[in-house]
């Protein structure tokens, strides 16, 4: 079944544009409420998080009313990280959780992600389905089983105590200095509070949201406040989260940025070397570096690769029975805690391996060589489709060659936005710029 208003990560657009508008909201409550009260019972729940966007107000009475609508009852959470709507679904005995944030793009944007009662992310097969409902008419309930919504004040307190419960007991963060970037998102209150309650100095950066600085300057995307923060309070180490706390970029003491492969290859070492890495796995990307391939190998462990999105590593790790997997851009997956990619809890795995080892985040965060890589996006109006272009195909063709036996080259469109992803990696750093370079020209043209 073809899906036209999902993509990789649920729902997402500019706010008030198609399909992100109140309207819009609207009638995907309704469906999801349809698809989920599907006996006529009354006792179905679902739950609501946010991050501190302006229009997640809007966002959120419309899908409200929309799942009430269909006799779903709503329990509305706040600005909690999209990881705690996961917990949260499963911990309050819902049906649904819902996710409002469009992660880490700019305050304009929004999205809706869905979560399932395992508080897993729903399957494309379910999403096709919900997107069907909402092309049809949607029937409504009777006006004695329309559904309730209740604030639920302790969510983030919930979340914060099963993250504290991750981290290894008796250990402490007494003496350590963690500048905490919440990229005025989500997690601006609790992620310092878990840090400071651990016994860190915490340093906070982008915790002061208003609705339009979300990702502004600050976060996972976006690391250079934090960096000078990092080095001008003598920082150990600094986390960036991005919107929604979903992922994270660490810091060393030096403001250096170790992206989510270097992360996943202490993990897995550590993991492995503990005989906590089921089957000897690492789930990632097809866009991480080919040095985290070549580190793993080299361990006697593998790398299992993925599309691109948290989602399809997830899918993967269940399928396989992996318990670890992420992404370049931040996503770690432990399944051992948690259902989706978590930065603080990351992080405090990343914290607590400095402790147990002695050593500082500097040695910690380099594991491996990368492989030189050059990824270039290019942005293109909906509707026009730059990569059928005979002259884009020919140049990927070539470039394809070029680099035969000397790298490899992935060209993908955003699931998230309109942007076609170029990326290559080559160990001749000349001939790497040439072929990306040349592919970017060619779908600029067409685009």
């Amino acid at each position: 079944m073809t899906r036209k208003l999902f993509g990789t990560d649920g729902v997402r657009g500019t706010a008030n544009m198609w399909p992100m508008t109140a309207d819009m909201a609207l009638k995907i409550g309704a469906a999801a409420g349809r698809y989920f009260r599907n006996d006529g019972s009354n006792g179905h729940r679902v739950v609501i998080g946010k991050d501190t966007r302006l229009s997640g107000y809007m966002f959120e009475n419309a899908l409200t009313a929309g799942l009430t609508s269909t006799g779903m009852n709503v329990l509305l959470l706040g600005p909690v990280p999209t990881p705690a709507v996961g917990l949260l679904t499963t911990s309050m005995r819902a049906d649904l959780g819902i996710m409002i944030s469009a992660s880490h793009n700019p305050h304009h944007d929004n999205g809706i992600k869905f979560f399932g009662p395992d508080g897993f992310k729903l399957s494309d097969a379910a999403e096709a389905e919900i997107e069907a409902l909402i092309m049809n008419e949607i029937e409504p309930a009777q006006a004695v089983n329309i559904g309730r919504a209740k604030r639920i004040d302790d969510g983030r307190f919930r979340y914060a105590e099963r993250l504290k419960s991750t981290f290894p007991p008796g250990l402490r963060l007494d003496g350590i200095k963690v500048v905490i970037d919440c990229a005025n998102g989500a997690a601006y209150k609790v992620a310092p509070e878990i840090l400071w309650e651990l016994g860190a100095t915490v340093i906070p950066v982008g915790t002061s949201p208003n609705g339009f600085n979300i990702n502004d300057g600050c976060g996972s995307t976006n690391t250079r406040a934090a960096a000078e923060t990092v080095v001008s309070h003598g920082a150990d180490l600094g986390i960036c989260l991005d919107g929604d706390a979903d992922r994270l970029m660490i810091l060393d003491e030096n403001g250096q940025v170790a992206d989510g492969d270097q992360l996943m290859a202490l993990m897995a070492a550590q993991w492995a070397a503990a005989d906590r890495l089921r089957g000897g796995t690492l789930v990632a990307t097809v866009m991480s570096n080919l040095g985290l391939e070549n580190f793993l190998n080299d361990k006697g462990l593998r790398l299992e690769r993925t599309n691109v999105g948290d989602r399809y590593v997830v899918e993967a790790m269940r399928a396989g029975g992996w318990n670890l997997g992420g992404e370049q851009s931040g996503h770690i997956v432990m399944t051992d805690y948690a259902t989706t990619g978590d930065g603080l809890l990351a992080g405090l795995q990343f914290l607590a391996a400095m402790i147990e080892t002695g050593k500082p985040a500097s040695m910690l965060t380099k594991q491996f060589e990368k492989v030189p890589q050059l990824l270039k996006n290019v942005r293109y109006e909906l509707g026009h489709q730059p990569l059928e272009a005979p002259t884009v195909i020919g140049a990927i063709a070539e470039g394809e060659a070029r680099l035969n036996g000397q790298g490899r080259l992935l060209i993908r469109k955003s699931g998230t936005e309109p942007l076609i992803r170029v990326m290559a990696e080559c160990t001749d750093e000349g001939l790497l710029n040439t072929v990306v370079n040349d592919i970017v020209a060619a779908v600029e043209s067409a685009a």
